[in-house]
């Protein structure tokens, strides 16, 4: 690795820094770039009608500013622009942003396009940073100034005399403003504000792009402190962030950020965006939701969002993404499996309407999750793990004994297919070892007898390899006059060990399951077995038998 050739940016120079006590207690100003920061970087970019598509869902989870497009950059954007207005697809309460350079004759084709819009945000911008004015324009800091004053002012001009009808909102953006001389970016934003000339009840935006991610999130953040307390219009102005993600954490900047004072956020769903991505929004929310802070937006239906998201953008949403893969809100980890278990059956028993279950930082019911995909069972799984799936979709409740033997069972079988188990295939597997298993004793039918003071007598059919044979036994209850007549017919002695049984409450069948230990008597060895039956007693000879026929095996 040639980190040599690499030089570090220069970090702020800030001693007293504020922003590492603050914290966030409300939602920012959100805006979405989705239909124009995030389309221009698809390989295939979003058509008319997937557009109107992704807007719409803007819209429903509540965004009450979008960026939808470059007007001037292409006929698609501009159609999409006119299509939106002439049609009257716009809520009333929602603002449309587009973007403009600051040359007059895309200033000019921009205003063209949001005529008649209720509401818009004109965002001008000019590259600012010293690697942009010396390798891309070749001019120096007071030609980059003359460049956005002269825009300011062109814009400025068209909506005093030409467009005063709508509410129209001015935003300006150094672009790549992170690797911008710090007391610079300053001085070109105060002089865009000195044309625009904001006033606390008439605010405009000024929106700080880390437009290539350089440096490390404090230093963002301390950018952005910097700003806020050097400009000369703060009580007029709305202070945006518009943070890119090469290094892998525009999240965690967007956060400082807003720490260090920021009132506004730009972003893309799940990220999407120029090389490594925009910010992604729906993750920020979510992380200001676990934290008990309204996010504004609504994502309780993730999937809808994910859905749309990939069938207009040809993107897919990682497995891993963020409160939005598919695995996020999975456990394989046996220690895992466990413990969610136990948070959930403590919050169910405690009534507690205060999330708390270890390894899910959050409900996936509130981002319109299912519960039965959290557990998913394979090689790593542990007994935890296996008795929540059984329980939760069979009502199957597994005594320790079983979870102990069943683990071992599904160990085997994940390890040598190499695969998870689905739910309805664990209980199969289940159902083949422990209550299946019906050779080479199964039973026809059977009476129980009442001897008085507690004595049984029972008399059942039992076909060995398909030849019928009538057995009868005595004694202390059902069971254990089973066990006398079976035990005397085959010739082994066996008794009974563990006892258990409960109804089937969420099984497809209202059914009892019984589980048994058998110990044989020769070798005080324990064997495991199982029955089901709408008959408790039904169900507990049967148990009795599978333990039976698992042991001579």
């Amino acid at each position: 690795m040639n980190y040599k050739k690499y030089r570090k940016i220069p970090e702020i120079g800030i001693t007293d820094r504020k922003w590492p006590g603050n914290v966030i207690n409300k939602a920012p100003i959100w805006c979405s770039v989705d239909l124009r920061d995030g389309n221009q970087a698809l390989e295939v970019p979003m058509t008319m009608d997937q557009k109107l598509k992704f807007f719409d869902l803007l819209v429903k989870v509540g965004f009450k500013e979008i960026e939808i497009g470059f007007p001037a950059a292409s006929d698609t954007d501009y159609n999409f622009c006119r299509e939106l207005i002439d049609n009257n697809l716009i809520p009333d309460d929602v603002a449309i942003q587009v973007l403009t350079q600051s040359r007059p004759e895309i200033i000019e084709k921009t205003m063209e396009a949001v005529y008649g819009a209720k509401n818009v945000i004109i965002h001008l911008y000019n590259s600012t940073s010293t690697l942009q004015r010396e390798v891309v324009f070749g001019f120096d800091q007071d030609e980059c100034v003359k460049l956005a004053v002269d825009g300011a002012r062109l814009i400025r001009e068209h909506i005093d005399s030409e467009y005063s009808d709508a509410n129209y909102i001015l935003e300006y953006s150094p672009e790549s403003y992170s690797s911008t001389e710090p007391d610079f970016a300053v001085r070109i934003c105060d002089a865009v504000c000195d044309v625009w000339k904001p006033t606390p009840s008439s605010k405009v935006i000024i929106n700080l792009p880390e437009t290539v991610e350089y440096t490390l999130p404090n230093v963002y953040a301390d950018s952005i402190e910097y700003f806020s307390n050097k400009t000369k219009w703060r009580d007029s102005i709305i202070l945006s962030l518009h943070t890119h993600n090469d290094r892998g954490t525009g999240v965690a900047a967007s956060e400082l950020g807003l720490l260090a004072g920021a009132d506004r956020v730009e972003g893309t769903l799940f990220g999407n965006g120029e090389r490594t991505g925009n910010v992604d929004i729906i993750t920020l929310c979510i992380n200001m939701m676990m934290q008990g802070v309204d996010p504004v937006l609504d994502f309780s239906n993730i999937n809808e969002c994910i859905d749309i998201y990939e069938e207009c953008t040809r993107m897919k949403v990682d497995p891993r993404h963020p409160w939005a893969g598919k695995l996020v809100f999975t456990a394989f980890s046996g220690s895992h499996q466990d413990a969610i278990n136990k948070g959930r059956k403590k919050m169910s028993e405690s009534g507690s309407s205060v999330w708390a279950v270890p390894y899910l930082p959050i409900d996936p019911a509130d981002v319109g999750r299912e519960y039965e995909p959290i557990i998913r069972i394979n090689s790593q799984s542990g007994r935890g793990g296996i008795s929540y799936v059984l329980e939760q979709f069979f009502g199957v409740i597994l005594p320790r004994s079983f979870q102990r033997d069943f683990l071992t069972v599904v160990k085997h079988e994940t390890d040598d297919n190499s695969r998870e188990l689905l739910p309805q295939e664990l209980f199969d597997l289940f159902d083949d070892y422990y209550i299946n298993v019906m050779s080479p004793y199964w039973l026809s039918t059977f009476s129980e007898h009442s001897l008085g003071d507690q004595k049984s007598e029972v008399e059942a059919e039992i076909t060995y390899l398909g030849k019928p044979q009538t057995i009868k036994g005595s004694g202390n209850g059902l069971l254990d006059a089973f066990v006398d007549a079976f035990s005397t017919y085959t010739g082994v002695k066996f008794s009974i060990n563990m006892y258990n049984e409960h109804a089937m409450e969420n099984g497809t069948t209202s059914a009892a399951i019984t589980y048994i230990e058998i110990k044989r008597a020769d070798d005080g060895q324990i064997f495991l077995g199982a029955g089901v039956s709408k008959s408790v007693t039904k169900s507990s000879v049967r148990a009795v038998l599978s333990a039976f026929n698992r042991m001579i095996k």
